[in-house]
């Protein structure tokens, strides 16, 4: 992220994952040894990599924290692999629901008809996006 050399970065440790604050808010969180963005830090950050897109259909599972199912999905980054930490958006305007791991790659995750293509981690609405400082 370009411009983090003005910012205060500040690092908080849960049990399940540790989340970096960019001055005082949620922005990326580390799992699996991993750094990745917070739903509020794709929101931010606007990112176009690791999406995949959901039908109207599935935002209110993925809002409650449902695990995404391959029928739900109509897009997804070609480049997804299982395993891969991805950003799950709305069909309408792109904006971020969840993030989860892929638990088949993109393409498979658009051709499948039925099956769980992703595990979700964190979702609009949970303990993570409420989270003040």
């Amino acid at each position: 992220m370009a411009g983090l050399e003005d910012k205060v970065l500040e690092k908080i440790t849960f049990d399940e994952y540790s989340v970096i604050l960019v001055d005082g808010k949620p922005l990326l969180f580390e799992i699996d040894g991993q750094f990745f963005p917070t739903v509020r830090g794709a929101l931010e950050m606007e990112l176009n990599k690791r999406n995949v897109t959901v039908d109207k259909g599935a935002i209110r599972f993925v809002s409650n924290g449902a695990d995404i199912m391959a029928p739900g999905i109509v897009d997804a980054d070609s480049e997804i692999k299982e395993g891969d930490l991805v950003i799950i958006v709305e069909e309408a305007h792109r904006k971020p629901l969840a993030i989860g791991k892929a638990l088949m790659k993109g393409p498979q995750m658009v051709e499948a008809d039925s099956g769980k293509a992703i595990k979700s981690i964190t979702h609009v609405g949970d303990k993570l996006w409420n989270m003040e400082f």
